[in-house]
């Protein structure tokens, strides 16, 4: 059985990525309200962490689910779930022309644990 296949068996029913709950194999590294510093990692064929993020700070939200990470997702590698955090960003800080007037202004978006470090 492919794992495409495989990974559709697994969902059906249950939903994607609720049918990698509880399958990562450990805690969650960072929590609600703690600041992280997106990495510069490379991306050899694709990834959903936007590159105006990276080396950027957010705040964690939330923590929304487990999940192969896209960049493994893409090549089959279904057997390493992440957690995954909806992060906060101010768009002043990702982009430093943004209008003043508009400085509370933020961006949210989710990304995977292997992006993130302490800030």
């Amino acid at each position: 059985m492919s794992k495409i296949y495989y990974h559709a068996k697994i969902a059906a029913g249950v939903g994607d990525p609720q049918c990698y709950k509880g399958k990562t194999g450990s805690p969650p590294r960072f929590k609600v309200g703690d600041r992280v510093k997106i990495r510069d990692l490379p991306d050899v064929f694709y990834t959903q962490t936007p590159t105006y993020t990276r080396g950027m700070s957010a705040t964690v939200a939330e923590l929304v689910y487990e999940s192969p990470a896209p960049e493994d997702e893409a090549w089959g590698h279904l057997d390493k779930p992440e957690w995954f955090y909806s992060l906060i960003f101010r768009q002043k800080d990702l982009w430093p022309d943004y209008p003043e007037a508009y400085a509370n202004d933020t961006l949210q978006a989710e990304i995977s644990e292997r992006w993130l470090e302490p800030a």
